[in-house]
């Protein structure tokens, strides 16, 4: 028996290949161990099959909006622009493709708590706002206050630099160098290029110290799969704004025929192209973890070059690699054979450097 202990290096991307007693297993995005402990105890208990794993990742991703992890997920962190923490969580079986998801969710701590609510006791896969708000309260959830004196400061701070960075555009006054209100101007609509790399909404967000997502997928030992996200969102985002934490294939994504995936980084354009849903899609067609993940990211930055995000993909096996842009990732993962949290670094990716891989296989 050996655990993973060899890391599979490209000339510009970091990968993790896994054998030996693979699953069950705990993976999820960025080093937070105590979520990966917290889902591997739950996932391992004695009486934990039938909705074992999508215990593990209800508990796993509760035990991150508890602890805040890196502020960017739970409450008292990313405040929007009205200086509110607003949540997203979404919850997801891969034996039968249920979903249950909160966008935009208010005044309730326990975001995936209440995705999972969604999932159990409506025929729904999404509820958002204060409407998800109510939904909570009636399964016996919490009214709270989700800000802190660290949001509070976070966003008075932001409101002293001018409410600098933001995401607006096309927008009186300009929104570079002001707050607003705004009001829409018509010059510059038509114009359709990418973001340019000073982009106020590309130089504070995602960063290093802002992740945005916890994702997590749980293998047990019969196969079955199950993925979750949960994030308080993008700081100073325009009040309303939902991203991928909550949405199937953006965050998140399982299916027991085929194996997992999680990512982090720009939520938005996470919407726009499915990275998790791509990734398993991709494994489906007999592609490795690797390849698949790799795929999926290079999908993305060929559109949006100043894209910073990443994702892991696992197949059912649980062997499992990690693929990044913009930035060095990080995910965390358990199995029998680590005995605890091993955390994997992945290096980013260009779509402008040849790849030249080596694999080391772990027997």
């Amino acid at each position: 028996m050996t655990w993973c202990a060899s890391s599979v290096l490209l000339c510009t991307c970091c990968i993790w290949i896994c054998h030996g007693q693979a699953v069950p297993l705990v993976i999820n995005t960025w080093p937070f161990v105590k979520a990966t402990a917290q889902a591997w105890t739950t996932l391992t208990a004695p009486g934990s099959r039938n909705t074992g794993v999508l215990d593990a990742v209800e508990k796993g991703c509760s035990a991150c909006e508890a602890e805040q992890c890196d502020f960017t997920v739970g409450f008292g962190g990313s405040p929007d622009e009205d200086g509110e923490t607003t949540l997203d969580a979404m919850i997801m079986s891969g034996a039968d493709m249920d979903v249950g998801s909160v966008c935009d969710l208010r005044h309730v701590k326990h975001a995936i708590a209440t995705a999972r609510a969604v999932m159990d006791y409506t025929t729904h896969t999404t509820l958002s706002g204060l409407q998800a708000t109510a939904f909570a309260l009636e399964m016996g959830l919490k009214l709270t206050n989700l800000s802190t004196p660290a949001s509070s400061h976070s966003y008075y701070s932001w409101k002293e630099a001018r409410c600098q960075p933001n995401f607006r555009q096309h927008v009186s006054p300009k929104a570079s160098d002001a707050c607003g209100p705004y009001q829409p101007i018509e010059e510059g609509v038509s114009d359709r290029s990418p973001r340019p790399a000073d982009d106020p909404a590309q130089r504070g967000w995602p960063s290093s110290g802002n992740h945005d997502t916890i994702a997590m997928v749980a293998i047990d030992a019969d196969g079955h799969i199950a993925a979750g996200a949960s994030s308080n969102g993008a700081s100073h985002k325009v009040p309303g704004r939902v991203g991928d934490a909550c949405v199937a294939g953006g965050a998140a994504y399982a299916d027991d025929e085929v194996g997992g995936c999680g990512s982090t980084g720009d939520g938005d354009l996470h919407l726009r192209f499915q990275p998790c849903y791509q990734a398993v899609e991709s494994m489906r067609q007999g592609m490795s973890p690797k390849l698949a993940a790799e795929d999926a990211i290079l999908r993305i930055a060929k559109h949006y070059p100043q894209y910073v995000g990443a994702l892991f993909a696992v197949d059912k096996a649980g062997n499992h690699a990690g693929a990044s842009h913009g930035w060095i990732f990080q995910y965390a993962f358990q199995t029998h054979d680590t005995k605890e949290p091993e955390i994997v670094t992945v290096q980013p990716v260009s779509i402008m450097t040849p790849q030249v891989t080596h694999e080391v296989q772990v027997t």
